[in-house]
């Protein structure tokens, strides 16, 4: 019985790690990026380190928005940009630098991931599939590095926006070889075992479909638009939040005067357990310590007070329009309790930030919790610029497809266009 039950569980594991390494390839020494990655690996060591060794300011100044430091090995140069930046907005996230270090320079190799992406960029996973490493080109670099500090000053003001969080910068040089700008990005689909459809959403139509059939190799099939059609994103009471979201994200986007940025979609069933406990006190608890900006953290036998919670005829309620639910409120807990105190300021941070609660799993800013399946969400690739190359392009395609929706168009048509197709697709 024993020997039976160790084999099922050997069985299980094994299937486990194929259903892991669906879409990637494992970067081992055989691999031709491995030299690579083992100095990139090196080379981000020795960044986190000088930035651990460095103490952080409570304040970025414009100086650290400028910051480049380069740091010299054997064989290779790594140079990184605005650290002090980029430490920040990882601490925003609850990123510490020991894991983000073990994340991306510990023992276990890169991943390669492969897609059906047009993109020429090379797109690395660490082994925990938790960080994206990919190459960009000098002008994509330079874009997001002048614009960075309103993109912190968006997530500053919406912490829980949708944006794809970019948490570092670098370039690696390997002399009379290699001179690769890479960035790294928090994972929107993390974790992903239990992920087996994703899309990529623009809100136009023209060369977005996708042949969902693989043909037996092994790559991760992204689909579009088009393949999306008859389905819908189900949110229910956040529903309202995440439209409104969405339309302040592409409004930050336009005022860049970029188009071409595409919705990361993808969905699971959420399990018994998850469903169970969706409204328990003990996960609401939770959820709101992780939402909300708690100035002191508590501490001894006192309990945190938790403004989003509110008594009402012996019942623990969830306030509603805090996370912009319509109905009255949630009864989460038959309790005899004392009554819960609401500190106005938080309440009032909470909405001028547009805040909502964050379910209570790994990634919580790009997760979202339905009725009955969890969503992952993420806007990514927003460094196309609407230059005159676009412009012409525009113009060409007007030409090409009279009165279809096709993605060159100006930002705020891309913009207008983009937020009104997925607020039709949800509900």
């Amino acid at each position: 019985m024993a020997q039976r039950k160790a084999a099922r569980r050997r069985r299980w594991w094994r299937l486990r790690q194929r259903w892991r390494m669906i879409g990637v390839f494992e970067i081992d020494s055989e691999h031709e990026f491995f030299h690579l990655t083992s100095m990139i690996k090196e080379g981000m060591q020795a960044s986190i380190q000088t930035t651990v060794d460095t103490p952080g300011q409570e304040t970025l100044t414009a100086e650290q928005f400028k910051a480049e430091e380069t740091q010299t090995h054997e064989g290779f140069e790594m140079q990184t940009f605005a650290a002090p930046v980029f430490a920040k907005l990882r601490q925003s996230l609850n990123i510490t630098e020991d894991e983000y270090m073990k994340s991306l320079c510990s023992g276990g190799c890169y991943l390669q991931f492969i897609s059906n992406s047009k993109s020429k960029a090379d797109f690395f996973v660490t082994n925990d599939k938790r960080f994206f490493l990919k190459t960009q080109s000098k002008r994509e670099v330079r874009f997001l590095l002048s614009n960075l500090q309103k993109y912190m000053k968006h997530l500053e003001k919406y912490p829980h926006s949708l944006l794809v969080r970019f948490l570092g910068v670098h370039r690696i040089v390997i002399p009379n070889q290699i001179k690769k700008y890479f960035i790294v990005m928090q994972s929107v689909f993390y974790p992903d075992e239990r992920i087996n459809i994703r899309f990529d959403i623009k809100g136009c139509e023209v060369g977005r479909w996708t042949n969902p059939d693989t043909g037996g190799k092994h790559i991760i099939k992204v689909l579009k638009d088009n393949n999306f059609d008859g389905q819908y994103i189900t949110l229910d009471e956040e529903k309202c939040w995440f439209a409104n979201q969405m339309k302040m994200d592409a409004a930050f986007l336009q005022e860049l005067n970029v188009l071409d940025y595409s919705l990361l979609l993808a969905h699971q069933p959420l399990h018994q357990d998850e469903l169970d406990g969706k409204h328990s006190l003990a996960n609401l608890v939770v959820r709101t310590t992780k939402s909300v900006d708690l100035l002191d953290g508590p501490t001894g036998s006192d309990p945190p007070d938790m403004p989003l919670l509110e008594e009402s005829a012996g019942h623990v309620v969830l306030d509603a329009a805090a996370c912009g639910s319509e109905q009255d409120g949630i009864v989460l807990q038959e309790i005899n309790c004392p009554q819960a105190t609401q500190t106005d300021s938080e309440l009032q941070d909470f909405h001028e930030h547009h805040r909502r609660l964050l379910p209570n799993c790994r990634n919580g800013i790009h997760v979202i919790d339905g009725p009955d399946r969890r969503y992952f969400v993420g806007i990514i690739d927003i460094f196309t610029v609407y230059g005159w190359k676009k412009k012409l392009e525009n113009m060409w395609k007007n030409i090409r497809f009279p009165g279809r929706a096709f993605s060159t168009v100006s930002p705020p048509k891309y913009s207008h266009r983009f937020c009104q197709s997925i607020q039709q697709r949800t509900r």
